[in-house]
């Protein structure tokens, strides 16, 4: 049987915090779909709020005590991550970026990841869209396409409908322990070659008569320009 490492990083300052709350489901949710797919999770929890002084100091002055080390070795070693953050100011918080930023540039490429972020109003639901998924993106992390988003109102649903916040966090962990099992493409590099031969170039995506060029006749510099020519920017422009 298979055992898959998942790394849960969690930025809340608070204790107990939703955050966490949003990592533990998201880790019990992933552990569940990879045991019904046959593989174990081992999960290991790296709560920020713990090695804080840790992480300010390492970015000062680059070097990393032994708490922040065990840190960045659990994140950068795992089968998977799932990075959970409290959004302050419409954005992630200061100690998870810093955090991230001690990451190995090149640690987390191609990895699984879940994102997920809590705030007190669904205000800032995209937070993690404009704002967290990028940095992934920067680190070539392979981010699962779900993101869950959980505001103060939505830790008061039971439902299961995949709108609501258990219906976001198990959609999110199927896909990630998708990735993880071979069931889904683990990245775009991974996806097989497109076997329809392209269409022709003279061909509409919308099934339009293809684009023909003006009958009009065109004359010197604009001629030149349509054909493919370079023309200066002056001859463009009326004398």
């Amino acid at each position: 049987m298979t055992t898959r490492r998942i790394a849960v990083i969690s930025a809340g300052l608070s204790e107990p915090s939703s955050t966490r709350q949003l990592a533990d489901a998201l880790a019990r949710a992933s552990a569940i779909e990879l045991e019904r797919g046959g593989e174990v999770a081992e999960i290991e929890v790296i709560e920020l709020r713990h090695i804080a002084p840790d992480v300010l100091n390492g970015l000062l002055t680059g070097t990393h005590a032994a708490p922040l080390a065990h840190a960045l070795r659990v994140v950068e070693e795992a089968d998977a991550v799932i990075a959970v953050t409290p959004i302050f100011s419409t954005s992630y918080s200061g100690l998870f970026k810093m955090f991230v930023d001690l990451i190995d540039r090149d640690a987390l490429t191609g990895t699984p990841v879940i994102l997920g972020a809590t705030a007190g109003t669904p205000r800032h639901s995209l937070a993690i869209d404009y704002a967290i998924r990028p940095i992934f993106a920067y680190l070539h992390a392979d981010v699962v396409p779900t993101g869950v988003f959980a505001a103060t109102a939505d830790w008061g649903g039971q439902g299961t409908d995949a709108e609501g916040l258990p219906g976001r966090i198990a959609r999110a962990a199927r896909e990630l322990a998708g990735k993880l099992t071979g069931s889904a493409p683990r990245s775009s590099r991974d996806l097989p070659a497109a076997s329809e031969p392209a269409a022709p170039a003279s061909a509409s995506p919308h099934g339009a008569a293809p684009a023909t060029r003006p009958t009009a006749p065109l004359g010197g510099a604009a001629s030149r320009a349509f054909d493919g020519g370079f023309v200066p920017m002056g001859d463009l422009l009326p004398r």
